[in-house]
């Protein structure tokens, strides 16, 4: 009797552990293919943003970003966040791989004859969560390359609306603003035919394009149309991936706020960047509604930008905040974008995610757009592929209030003068800044500050100088109590980065791979005038 009674007990406990297990299985456990258990990601990258075009970063100011404010007060705002570099191409490229341009390859811009983009062995954030089951969309500016293998509909992405490159990397009938301002597109053959760029940095030959995934379906593509259309693409994605029952990932890459700046038919008095930036909030505010409907879906919506703003454009560029780099300043030129001065790459960043991120909460964590790969495949319980080093790291712990670990390390490369590309000669080190080499990039006042070489390095205390002012004195305790552990983050880098999976970009250029409909008529146009 008391062995039946042993054999009774271990039976209902075997039968309580499977009759419960579902309710009590730790995330991550199980089948990789449980879509059921995903959640949905919306990732929207603005383009030349600044640090502060976001009311919720600078409240004391008016503020043309309502629908951001309301993310941010619903959700979770980044302080200390970097974009990866500071031009477009390297930046988007680290989003979608969670690694440096020392890695990828990709170490500056591609040009509308580059026959390559990112390197097909590197592997996107759309191609390993769509192994997971996602259905995976872009919507929005790519910049990683448009001929053959490099354009999005190979590297993961199901469904593609938008403009291969920069919304200035083409002329259009309705340029819009610019510094100098761009003509329109040419209606007679009165100009030798080439695609290269001419006087002020004018695509004056060929017109930019606007794509359904491979199909180009309007040349030149009007500026004016396109938040209407990018916000009408991204409610039809959420609303068809949701009535298939399956995850999704939605990139949305923003013309906004890169000049020139399109003319709102119906603009308020504001002025061309506030209304571009006003512009930019509504369509957001129209994702953010389409994405949280009835429905109330397990979405993640996660809001950064690429790089800082374009200085060199004067009142068309956007705001640093106090990230000014007064340093280099006074030495002449730029101190933003195509800079590893804090206004080149810090950018504004909210994630929001109602019922998993406590809203109303504000993270002073060191953190980039390197780490979107490594979280988002975290939170989708799908692995990162291991032939490969990351730079990025799984921050899911700070979107959920349980840490504020952030990086201790992290590198920005240079991006703006040509042979320094993607060189690591920017660190962080905690609150201190050091710099290897210096430089501006062109400033509205047509100035460009020269490159210099630092050795001791320029070291600055960012909590206590975030203008970039005034450097430590190399003589100092505290300057000298840092130089180990500089020299130490330096050198393992490079080390890493020596023994790991390295790819190289193919920057080759060809006037045959251009993406025209019909290179009978002139500008390439897609429609009889």
């Amino acid at each position: 009797m008391a062995l039946l009674g042993i054999f009774l007990k271990s039976l209902l406990a075997v039968l309580l552990f499977y009759c419960f297990l579902p309710f009590w299985v730790p995330d991550g456990f199980g089948s990789k293919n449980d879509d059921t258990k995903k959640p949905n990601f919306i990732v929207i990258l603005a383009d030349d943003i600044g640090w502060g075009d976001l009311g919720a970063n600078l409240p004391e100011l008016e503020s043309h970003t309502p629908n951001l404010d309301a993310v941010a007060a619903g959700g979770l705002r980044f302080e200390d966040f970097h974009s990866a570099a500071s031009t477009c191409s390297p930046s988007r490229a680290s989003l979608l791989t969670g690694r440096l341009g020392a890695r990828t390859g990709v170490t500056h811009n591609f040009a509308v004859q580059s026959v390559g983009g990112l390197p097909l062995n590197e592997t996107t954030l759309a191609e390993v969560l769509k192994k997971s089951g996602y259905t995976t969309g872009l919507i929005g500016k790519w910049h990683l390359g448009h001929h053959g293998n490099y354009h999005p509909n190979a590297r993961g992405f199901d469904y593609y609306y938008g403009i291969p490159y920069s919304n200035d990397m083409g002329c259009t009938d309705a340029p819009g603003y610019d510094i100098p301002p761009c003509p329109p597109c040419p209606l007679r053959r009165n100009l030798t035919q080439s695609f290269a760029s001419t006087g002020g940095g004018c695509y004056t030959k060929l017109a930019l394009p606007l794509m359904q995934n491979r199909a180009i379906v309007e040349q030149p593509a009007d500026l004016r149309r396109l938040p209407e259309r990018y916000a009408l693409r991204a409610e039809q994605f959420v609303e068809e991936a949701s009535s298939q029952g399956r995850p999704y990932f939605l990139y949305v890459a923003l013309a906004h706020m890169h000049v020139p700046l399109s003319r709102p038919p119906m603009a308020p008095p504001l002025g061309p960047y506030a209304n571009s930036l006003t512009e930019m909030d509504i369509l957001i505010g129209r994702i953010k509604a389409a994405a949280y409907g009835a429905a109330g879906q397990d979405t993640l919506l996660w809001f950064t930008g690429d790089n800082g703003p374009w200085a060199e454009k004067c009142n068309l560029a956007g705001s640093v905040g106090p990230f000014v780099g007064a340093w280099q300043l006074e030495q002449g030129g730029s101190s933003a974008k195509q800079t590893t001065w804090e206004g080149g790459h810090r950018v504004p960043t909210l994630a929001y995610w109602p019922g998993r991120i406590q809203g109303n909460r504000t993270s002073s964590a060191l953190l980039s757009t390197l780490d979107i790969f490594p979280t988002l495949a975290a939170l989708a319980h799908t692995a990162l592929p291991a032939n490969r080093r990351y730079d990025g790291t799984d921050v899911s712990g700070i979107l959920f209030g349980q840490s504020q670990e952030g990086h201790r390390v992290l590198f920005h490369p240079n991006s703006g003068a040509a042979g320094t590309f993607g060189r690591l000669e920017a660190v962080r080190l905690g609150q201190y800044k050091a710099f290897y080499t210096t430089g501006g990039a062109p400033a509205c006042n047509g100035s460009v500050g020269p490159a210099q070489r630092h050795d001791p390095p320029l070291v600055f205390n960012l909590h206590q100088d975030p203008e970039e002012s005034s450097p430590l004195v190399p003589g100092s305790q505290e300057y000298r109590a840092l130089l180990p552990d500089l020299a130490k983050a330096m050198g393992d880098i490079m080390a890493d980065i020596s023994t790991d999976n390295v790819s190289v970009a193919d920057y080759g250029q060809d006037p045959s791979v251009v993406l025209c409909c019909d290179p009978k008529r002139v500008a390439c146009r897609c429609t009889e005038l």
